[in-house]
């Protein structure tokens, strides 16, 4: 499971790439300015995520494969595909039920990092010999 965490954040920063790119210099002249905003927050909110989730991913790897802790990753898998990708949609369709789906990632978000604050605070000790030196 934590392999499929790694090569779905490297799938989204792949994603972020391209879609920052084709926006900044395919659609930036096509789209009008609202929806342009939409596919910019899209390619931000990936951006912020994707390195969260290699992050839990590397913990899960690296520590141990504590329940909490792939919650906090598929919570973050889910929730930057629902948020960023209903964006997407919204930008490059221009169909307004598009944004009915955002909420719905956001709040997968936020409960990958209330997760990750929960395991971080309470449920998670560091391995013996040290973070960086993890099982």
């Amino acid at each position: 499971m934590t392999r499929w965490l790694l090569v779905i954040a490297g799938a989204y920063g792949f994603c972020g790439v391209g879609l920052g790119a084709f926006g900044a210099h395919a659609l930036r002249a096509k789209l009008p300015e609202d929806r342009m905003a939409n596919l910019e927050l899209a390619v931000r909110y990936l951006f912020f995520h994707v390195p969260a989730l290699v992050t839990v991913a590397w913990l899960t790897t690296a520590c141990r494969r504590d329940v909490f802790e792939m919650i906090a990753g598929w919570s973050f898998a889910l929730g930057i595909l629902l948020f960023s990708g209903s964006l997407v949609a919204l930008a490059l369709t221009g169909k307004r039920r598009w944004g009915a789906v955002t909420p719905f990632g956001g709040a997968l978000l936020l409960v990958g990092w209330a997760t990750l604050v929960l395991t971080a605070s309470f449920l998670w000790s560091p391995p013996p010999g040290g973070f960086f030196f993890a099982c």
